[in-house]
């Protein structure tokens, strides 16, 4: 399923991120934009509405829907490596995935659901000003929004991230930072959610998604074949704590963006390159002069 217009412009966005080597570029067309002031007021003003009786019967209804569309829109998705899971010690954990597209959550909230874990969600801050149906989504389906803002790092987000972890909930965090529409490959990693993990003392469980072209045409856009997830489970990373959480957040990152790597290289049968090749956009059928 496809959300959003102006893909082919979006892919041009990404092509140019990715021969640049910036790997956390904004490529989206239409984003929010707001300043530091708006974005704060913006979360704060979050934080304070999920204290009201309205807020907590729209978190139901919102947590509802967020079950519904995830057997709806991803309920073919398959997943390898479960076994891993097996001996993950019962409490929270932070989850890395690759960032591709508006709804993938999805498949990490279903993974989420075979363990018998709730998922919370750490978001950009600008997603709660998403346009409708994602708006209410972003709001109410248990989000942690994150400010770019040194004092809300420091303070206010590990208060909402401890909360979630202690409540032994599973959090998942996107390490590439920004959404890269269908794009295939693992890109380079930021080092904050495994400064986190190592803070908080908790395992990382390190997933990367295939997506699968289908022979199907999508529906919405003739451009675009139909595609499905596989979600694969890789070995979860623990902080050591013999390490500061600095020392830990490099070494967790580095093992995990190598263990992404892998199982790109394996799944895909391809050496990772980042000059850009139609095919890194799952699905697309166009070509890019």
């Amino acid at each position: 399923m496809i959300f959003g217009d102006n893909r082919e412009a979006v892919i041009k966005n990404i092509k140019k991120a990715a021969n640049d080597r910036d790997f956390t570029a904004k490529v989206e067309i239409g984003d929010p934009q707001m300043s530091l002031d708006e974005r704060l007021k913006l979360v704060n003003d979050y934080w304070e509405n999920r204290k009201t009786f309205s807020s907590k019967i729209n978190n139901r209804i919102g947590h509802m829907i967020f079950n519904t569309l995830a057997k709806t829109i991803a309920g073919s998705t398959e997943f390898e490596g479960l076994e891993k899971l097996n001996n993950l010690p019962i409490g929270g954990a932070i989850v890395t995935s690759n960032h591709y597209n508006q709804v993938d959550s999805l498949p990490i909230k279903l993974l989420a659901d075979k363990m018998h874990c709730q998922l919370s969600i750490v978001i950009e801050d600008t997603n709660l000003m998403l346009p409708g149906f994602f708006r209410y989504l972003m709001n109410y389906v248990g989000t942690i929004p994150l400010v770019q803002s040194p004092s809300y790092i420091a303070n206010e987000f590990p208060k909402h991230l401890s909360q979630a972890l202690d409540q032994n909930n599973w959090v998942l965090i996107y390490p590439e930072q920004e959404m890269w529409w269908n794009y295939r490959k693992p890109r380079k990693l930021q080092r904050g959610a495994y400064y986190f993990a190592a803070k908080q003392n908790v395992p990382v469980i390190s997933t990367f998604v295939e997506i699968k072209d289908l022979p199907k045409v999508e529906k919405k856009d003739a451009n675009f074949y139909e595609t499905k997830y596989i979600v694969h489970v890789l070995d979860p990373i623990y902080p050591d704590v013999s390490l500061s959480a600095n020392e830990n957040a490099h070494h967790m990152m580095e093992q995990d963006y190598k263990q992404k790597v892998a199982v790109y290289e394996k799944i895909y049968g391809k050496k990772l390159n980042y000059d850009f090749l139609d095919w890194d956009i799952a699905g697309w059928r166009g070509h890019l002069s």
